[in-house]
Protein backbone atom coordinates (compact mmCIF):
# COMPACT_ATOMS: atom_id res chain seq x y z
CA UNK A 1 0.00 0.00 0.00
CA UNK A 2 1.14 3.42 -0.52
CA UNK A 3 0.39 6.79 1.30
CA UNK A 4 0.27 10.08 -1.03
CA UNK A 5 0.04 12.93 0.88
CA UNK A 6 -1.02 16.46 0.22
CA UNK A 7 0.42 19.59 1.83
CA UNK A 8 -1.51 22.25 2.73
CA UNK A 9 -3.84 24.20 5.56
CA UNK A 10 -7.16 23.26 6.16
CA UNK A 11 -10.23 25.88 5.25
CA UNK A 12 -12.02 27.34 3.11
CA UNK A 13 -9.69 30.27 3.81
CA UNK A 14 -6.23 28.52 2.09
CA UNK A 15 -8.43 26.61 -0.13
CA UNK A 16 -7.03 28.47 -3.18
CA UNK A 17 -3.49 29.29 -1.88
CA UNK A 18 -0.02 28.94 -3.46
CA UNK A 19 0.67 26.87 -0.18
CA UNK A 20 -2.03 24.91 -1.02
CA UNK A 21 -1.07 22.42 -4.22
CA UNK A 22 -0.32 19.63 -2.51
CA UNK A 23 -3.69 19.43 -1.32
CA UNK A 24 -4.86 20.27 -5.34
CA UNK A 25 -2.83 17.63 -6.45
CA UNK A 26 -4.28 14.61 -4.07
CA UNK A 27 -8.13 15.85 -4.72
CA UNK A 28 -7.26 15.80 -8.79
CA UNK A 29 -5.58 12.33 -8.64
CA UNK A 30 -8.90 11.47 -6.27
CA UNK A 31 -11.47 12.54 -8.60
CA UNK A 32 -9.75 11.35 -11.76
CA UNK A 33 -9.10 7.86 -10.62
CA UNK A 34 -12.65 7.00 -8.95
CA UNK A 35 -11.54 7.02 -4.97
CA UNK A 36 -13.59 6.53 -2.24
CA UNK A 37 -15.13 10.01 -0.49
CA UNK A 38 -12.78 11.69 1.42
CA UNK A 39 -13.09 10.97 5.50
CA UNK A 40 -11.62 11.84 8.60
CA UNK A 41 -8.79 10.10 9.68
CA UNK A 42 -5.36 10.31 11.07
CA UNK A 43 -5.68 13.82 12.17
CA UNK A 44 -6.73 14.52 8.42
CA UNK A 45 -8.79 13.72 5.43
CA UNK A 46 -8.26 10.35 3.69
CA UNK A 47 -9.84 8.35 0.52
CA UNK A 48 -8.97 5.12 -0.33
CA UNK A 49 -8.51 3.55 -3.79
CA UNK A 50 -6.35 2.08 -6.35
CA UNK A 51 -3.57 3.20 -8.68
CA UNK A 52 -3.20 0.31 -11.58
CA UNK A 53 -4.16 -2.43 -9.18
CA UNK A 54 -2.05 -0.90 -6.23
CA UNK A 55 -4.14 0.36 -3.41
CA UNK A 56 -2.68 4.00 -2.01
CA UNK A 57 -4.59 6.14 0.74
CA UNK A 58 -4.78 9.59 0.17
CA UNK A 59 -4.28 12.31 2.99
CA UNK A 60 -4.74 15.43 3.26
CA UNK A 61 -3.21 16.39 6.65
CA UNK A 62 -5.66 19.09 8.85
CA UNK A 63 -3.10 19.96 11.61
CA UNK A 64 -1.86 22.97 9.43
CA UNK A 65 1.29 22.49 7.33
CA UNK A 66 3.86 23.16 11.07
CA UNK A 67 2.63 20.02 11.76
CA UNK A 68 1.85 17.86 9.33
CA UNK A 69 4.01 14.90 10.18
CA UNK A 70 1.68 13.62 13.10
CA UNK A 71 -1.13 12.92 10.53
CA UNK A 72 1.79 11.23 8.23
CA UNK A 73 3.23 9.61 11.13
CA UNK A 74 -0.29 8.30 12.55
CA UNK A 75 -0.80 7.11 9.23
CA UNK A 76 1.82 5.22 8.55
CA UNK A 77 2.02 3.16 11.95
CA UNK A 78 -1.99 2.38 11.42
CA UNK A 79 -1.63 0.95 7.91
CA UNK A 80 2.46 -0.42 8.25
CA UNK A 81 3.27 1.44 5.11
CA UNK A 82 7.35 2.14 4.83
CA UNK A 83 8.77 5.04 3.94
CA UNK A 84 9.98 3.78 0.59
CA UNK A 85 6.27 3.96 0.08
CA UNK A 86 5.56 7.24 1.03
CA UNK A 87 4.80 10.37 -1.89
CA UNK A 88 4.74 13.90 -0.68
CA UNK A 89 3.01 16.22 -2.66
CA UNK A 90 4.21 20.28 -1.83
CA UNK A 91 4.80 23.77 -3.06
CA UNK A 92 8.30 24.95 -4.17
CA UNK A 93 9.54 27.92 -4.05
CA UNK A 94 12.87 27.29 -5.78
CA UNK A 95 11.35 25.64 -8.91
CA UNK A 96 9.23 28.22 -11.85
CA UNK A 97 5.84 28.11 -11.50
CA UNK A 98 4.45 24.51 -13.17
CA UNK A 99 7.40 22.92 -13.05
CA UNK A 100 7.80 19.85 -11.10
CA UNK A 101 10.75 16.90 -9.68
CA UNK A 102 10.47 14.24 -8.62
CA UNK A 103 12.96 13.36 -5.66
CA UNK A 104 13.95 10.78 -2.66
CA UNK A 105 15.31 11.81 0.24
CA UNK A 106 17.40 15.05 1.30
CA UNK A 107 16.83 17.96 3.32
CA UNK A 108 13.52 20.08 4.07
CA UNK A 109 14.67 23.51 2.11
CA UNK A 110 13.15 25.09 5.48
CA UNK A 111 9.53 24.05 4.10
CA UNK A 112 7.69 23.73 7.22
CA UNK A 113 5.26 20.86 6.29
CA UNK A 114 9.11 19.05 5.61
CA UNK A 115 10.09 19.95 8.47
CA UNK A 116 7.43 18.20 10.78
CA UNK A 117 7.50 15.29 9.03
CA UNK A 118 11.36 15.18 9.07
CA UNK A 119 10.84 14.98 12.51
CA UNK A 120 8.06 12.45 13.13
CA UNK A 121 9.43 9.84 10.11
CA UNK A 122 12.96 11.04 9.09
CA UNK A 123 13.64 12.28 5.70
CA UNK A 124 13.97 8.99 3.44
CA UNK A 125 10.46 9.61 1.80
CA UNK A 126 9.69 10.44 -1.93
CA UNK A 127 8.68 13.89 -2.60
CA UNK A 128 6.94 15.33 -5.49
CA UNK A 129 8.12 19.14 -5.84
CA UNK A 130 5.69 21.42 -7.46
CA UNK A 131 6.77 24.69 -8.30
CA UNK A 132 5.16 27.89 -7.47
CA UNK A 133 8.23 30.50 -8.03
CA UNK A 134 9.92 33.05 -4.96
CA UNK A 135 8.44 36.87 -4.70
CA UNK A 136 12.12 38.02 -4.78
CA UNK A 137 12.86 38.48 -1.26
CA UNK A 138 12.86 36.42 1.62
CA UNK A 139 10.67 38.80 3.73
CA UNK A 140 7.83 38.06 1.21
CA UNK A 141 7.73 34.51 1.43
CA UNK A 142 4.98 33.80 4.02
CA UNK A 143 2.78 36.49 2.30
CA UNK A 144 3.32 35.13 -1.11
CA UNK A 145 2.81 31.44 0.04
CA UNK A 146 -0.27 32.50 1.98
CA UNK A 147 -2.09 34.14 -1.23
CA UNK A 148 -4.64 32.57 -3.92
CA UNK A 149 -2.97 31.78 -6.77
CA UNK A 150 -3.59 34.44 -9.63
CA UNK A 151 -5.74 34.33 -12.43
CA UNK A 152 -3.27 34.28 -14.88
CA UNK A 153 -1.64 31.27 -12.94
CA UNK A 154 -5.02 29.08 -13.75
CA UNK A 155 -3.81 27.67 -17.14
CA UNK A 156 -0.64 26.06 -16.26
CA UNK A 157 -2.12 25.15 -13.03
CA UNK A 158 -4.59 23.01 -14.46
CA UNK A 159 -2.13 21.29 -16.69
CA UNK A 160 0.25 20.74 -14.23
CA UNK A 161 -2.46 18.92 -11.39
CA UNK A 162 -3.65 16.92 -15.08
CA UNK A 163 -0.01 16.00 -15.59
CA UNK A 164 -0.02 14.61 -11.78
CA UNK A 165 -3.17 13.02 -12.02
CA UNK A 166 -2.16 11.06 -15.52
CA UNK A 167 1.62 10.12 -14.47
CA UNK A 168 0.26 8.72 -10.85
CA UNK A 169 0.20 4.96 -11.59
CA UNK A 170 3.48 5.31 -12.67
CA UNK A 171 4.40 6.72 -9.19
CA UNK A 172 3.13 2.96 -7.45
CA UNK A 173 4.79 1.47 -10.54
CA UNK A 174 8.18 2.76 -9.37
CA UNK A 175 8.46 4.82 -12.94
CA UNK A 176 9.69 7.96 -11.83
CA UNK A 177 10.95 8.50 -15.65
CA UNK A 178 7.02 8.17 -16.75
CA UNK A 179 5.75 9.54 -14.28
CA UNK A 180 7.80 13.01 -14.90
CA UNK A 181 7.10 12.19 -19.00
CA UNK A 182 3.51 12.28 -18.36
CA UNK A 183 3.61 15.70 -16.50
CA UNK A 184 5.65 17.21 -19.43
CA UNK A 185 3.14 16.22 -21.76
CA UNK A 186 0.39 18.16 -20.12
CA UNK A 187 2.78 21.46 -19.33
CA UNK A 188 4.87 21.54 -22.35
CA UNK A 189 2.94 19.28 -25.06
CA UNK A 190 4.77 18.80 -27.98
CA UNK A 191 3.83 21.14 -31.40
CA UNK A 192 3.03 19.94 -34.60
CA UNK A 193 5.76 19.61 -37.20
CA UNK A 194 5.46 21.78 -39.80
CA UNK A 195 8.25 20.23 -41.68
CA UNK A 196 12.15 21.52 -42.51
CA UNK A 197 12.22 24.43 -44.70
CA UNK A 198 14.30 24.02 -47.61
CA UNK A 199 17.98 25.33 -47.24
CA UNK A 200 18.32 26.87 -50.03
CA UNK A 201 14.59 29.00 -49.16
CA UNK A 202 15.63 29.42 -45.69
CA UNK A 203 19.10 30.86 -46.28
CA UNK A 204 18.34 32.93 -49.47
CA UNK A 205 21.22 30.67 -51.08
CA UNK A 206 20.90 30.61 -54.77
CA UNK A 207 20.04 27.62 -56.77
CA UNK A 208 23.03 24.62 -57.14
CA UNK A 209 24.11 24.57 -60.56
CA UNK A 210 22.92 21.06 -61.31
CA UNK A 211 19.26 22.04 -60.80
CA UNK A 212 19.69 26.02 -62.57
CA UNK A 213 18.22 26.61 -65.70
CA UNK A 214 21.08 27.08 -68.37
CA UNK A 215 20.62 29.82 -71.26
CA UNK A 216 22.41 29.54 -73.94
CA UNK A 217 25.57 31.91 -74.32
CA UNK A 218 24.80 34.78 -77.13
CA UNK A 219 26.27 34.59 -80.45
CA UNK A 220 28.69 36.83 -81.98
CA UNK A 221 26.84 39.51 -84.67
CA UNK A 222 28.18 37.85 -88.54
CA UNK A 223 30.98 40.50 -89.82
CA UNK A 224 29.38 42.62 -93.26
CA UNK A 225 30.97 40.62 -96.61
CA UNK A 226 33.00 42.83 -98.47
CA UNK A 227 32.39 45.92 -100.49
CA UNK A 228 32.65 44.28 -104.25
CA UNK A 229 31.13 47.56 -105.96
CA UNK A 230 33.60 50.16 -108.06
CA UNK A 231 34.25 53.31 -107.08
CA UNK A 232 32.13 54.91 -109.62
CA UNK A 233 29.06 52.66 -108.71
CA UNK A 234 29.42 53.90 -105.16
CA UNK A 235 29.30 57.37 -106.34
CA UNK A 236 26.02 56.69 -108.53
CA UNK A 237 24.55 54.61 -105.75
CA UNK A 238 25.46 57.41 -102.89
CA UNK A 239 23.26 60.37 -105.02
CA UNK A 240 20.53 58.10 -105.91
Amino acid sequence: MWLFVGLGNPGAKYAGNRHNIGFMAVERIAADHGFGPWKRGFKGLVSEGRLGGVRVLLLKPETFMNLSGEAVQAAMAFHKISLAQVMVFHDELDLAPGKMRLKQGGGHAGHNGLRSIHAHIGEAYGRVRLGIGHPGHKDAVAAYVLHDFAKADQAWLDDLLRGLSDGAPYLVAGDGAKFSNAVALRVAPPRASTGVQPLAKARKLPPSPSTAKTEPAPQPAPEPAPDARSLLQKLADRFR
